[in-house]
């Protein structure tokens, strides 16, 4: 079973900027289009940095802020740490290569959406250029693509677990365990031959589309967690065929 890749969510139409890209321009495209930041490329669509609204915003904080009388502006960063002179001088530029952030973080287009996910939590970020195989623009997808996945009906995600994990993955009868959904959480209830079984009918069911969390109220036969491993093959190939001819 394969969770969805970001290519099949990600927004193919773009809005960029290129290196020389004046800064009015970028706040206008940003304004025009309604997004909160894009993708800087070079001429062979290569992602070179993102601008974000919290990039224009520190550039204007910077650029407004008072010049505390004689004291020069290169004089006041002398006592910044160097991170923040590095924002600092940054935020003063006026394109958009000097306002961007860089190196971007980008994603393939074969990156699943909870990888995706779990990049944006890490990073701090809200969205994601996707290249191809050569590192060229192809999309981008958002925190906003990302959570329509978890507007997926309750109905849907329940007949979803129940072929896609019970029947396709775990070749078990359909009535073998029942998947009931409610707000997107899912909540597991039967019995199935092993124990070991049990955390990868949990696991599996966390990864369908839609899924906010899985409830665990699984059962089973046969304990097998302290068999060794020469064990546990033997006895998985007596009883694989247990819930299939149910």
């Amino acid at each position: 079973m394969k969770a969805t890749r970001v290519d099949t969510v990600m927004v193919r139409d773009v809005v960029t900027a290129e290196h020389g890209t004046p800064f009015k321009e970028v706040v206008r495209r940003l304004d025009q289009h309604r997004i909160s930041g894009l993708p800087v490329i070079d001429s062979d669509r290569k992602v070179i940095g993102v601008v974000s609204e919290t990039d224009l915003l520190l550039r204007q904080a910077i650029s407004s802020a008072p010049a505390g009388g004689r004291v020069s502006w290169a004089e006041r960063l002398r006592g910044l740490s160097r991170r923040v002179r590095r924002n600092a001088v940054r935020a003063r530029a006026g394109t958009a290569g000097g306002v961007m952030s860089a190196p971007a973080v980008t994603v393939g287009t074969h990156t699943t959406v909870p990888e995706a996910a779990r990049l944006m939590a890490e990073r701090g970020i809200e969205r994601l250029p996707v290249v191809d195989e050569k590192d060229r623009l192809v999309g981008v997808v958002t925190r906003r693509e990302l959570l329509q996945m978890f507007l997926r009906p309750d109905d849907e995600i329940r007949r979803a677990v129940q072929q896609q994990v019970f029947v396709d993955a775990l070749w078990l009868a359909p009535h073998i365990v029942e998947a009931s959904v409610r707000n997107g959480v899912v909540t597991l209830t039967g019995q199935l031959e092993r124990r070991s079984d049990i955390p990868v009918a949990v696991g599996l069911s966390s990864r369908v589309d839609g899924v906010v969390a899985v409830v665990d109220r699984l059962s089973y036969q046969l304990d097998d967690s302290h068999l060794r491993p020469a064990e546990q093959a033997a006895l998985h190939g007596i009883t694989d065929d247990w819930t299939r001819r149910l």
